[in-house]
């Protein structure tokens, strides 16, 4: 699984994006590449939690412009997570 963490700034762009974006996440999650996603409280950023690998992932981020181009998103981090408990397990 990879983890991508997101930090955001407070730009209309950001938001104008949003709903899109969110679109998109709804999508990856029924389709079962995408687990968990959502921002932190103080919307200071973002975790998002994937279940593909890292050349899915690269295409994933590429195809959604909220990642790559919009104002007041930046990619901070993305790591390998390996679960030990809950979500899914590794096969």
């Amino acid at each position: 699984m990879l983890v991508v963490e997101l930090a955001f700034t407070p730009t209309p762009e950001r938001l104008a994006a949003r709903s899109a974006h969110r679109e998109t996440l709804a999508r990856l999650h029924a389709e079962g590449e995408l687990v968990a996603a959502g921002p932190w409280a103080d919307d200071a950023g973002a975790l998002l939690v994937f279940a593909v690998d890292r050349g899915r992932l690269e295409e994933i981020l590429d195809a959604d412009p909220y990642y790559r181009g919009t104002p007041g998103v930046e990619v901070r981090e993305v790591r390998t997570w390996t679960p030990v408990v809950g979500g899914l397990q590794p096969s």
